[in-house]
């Protein structure tokens, strides 16, 4: 059975926990060339090193420019190819609410994943283009879709991203290159195990597993998804449903 991803070439930013480590196992899995793309060096090295195979981690910082840069000369040098499709997962949760939020908490926010995910599209569209095709997937939240209360400037980057979802679609469509993002609800991961939090509130009651975030990852990187383009997709159990 032939392989969902063979020989594509993915970027994964956030790649060495939780749902982006998951994907870029089942990745691998699909025949994928994989880079990690991460601030954590150790994590990103165990990681590499754990999988072996067609995977190479390069630091990133994703609200720097220059480090965008850099992971672009390292992609052409370790990619037979242009980019196919790149996921970015780079995320922070911070549990202020307005009148709590600093400019400086706001900011932070802001460069991580609204910053972080404009020079993500920016930098691998034109790879993209000479191939005249490409997936970019950015990892939003329910919080990009619905309002939530005490978590001010993560809600506001996260409908940025939707937003910006759908103005880099329009963009980049002449070039066949499709920009999606996805809204997961809570997620078995570091980030949410932390907090304690419960599954009362949806309608499936249990939380998403990383895999089933990567399986619709993997979906929207494939051929399958050719013809899906500048929209979200919300995988949350029911919880916007209701």
């Amino acid at each position: 059975m032939a392989k969902r991803l063979e020989g594509k070439n993915i970027i994964v930013v956030g790649g060495t926990s939780g749902m982006g480590e998951s994907q870029v196992y089942r990745f691998i899995e699909e025949g994928a060339n994989v880079i990690v793309a991460n601030r954590s060096v150790d994590k990103g090295l165990a990681l590499v090193e754990k999988i072996g195979g067609n995977v190479k981690f390069v630091k990133l910082d994703v609200a720097s420019e220059s480090d965008w840069n850099n992971l672009i000369v390292q992609a052409e040098s370790f990619f037979d190819g242009e980019i196919d499709g790149l996921v970015n997962n780079a995320g922070v949760l911070v549990e202020e609410g307005l009148e709590e939020t600093s400019l400086e908490t706001y900011q932070r926010l802001v460069d991580i994943m609204q910053t972080g995910a404009f020079l993500g599209m920016k930098s691998v569209a034109p790879s993209m283009r000479r191939a005249k095709s490409g997936s970019i997937i950015t990892v939003s939240s329910t919080a990009g879709i619905v309002g939530y209360k005490g978590i001010f400037a993560y809600t506001a980057t996260k409908f940025a991203v939707r937003g910006m979802t759908k103005a880099a679609a329009l963009d980049l469509a002449d070039a066949n290159i499709r920009v999606n993002s996805i809204h997961p609800g809570d997620t078995e991961t570091p980030m949410i195990e932390d907090k304690g939090y419960s599954t009362e509130a949806v309608p499936l009651d249990r939380f998403a597993h990383p895999d089933e975030i990567a399986s619709l990852v993997l979906f929207l990187l494939s051929d399958e998804s050719k013809y899906i383009t500048g929209t979200e997709i919300v995988i949350d159990g029911g919880y916007t449903a209701q």
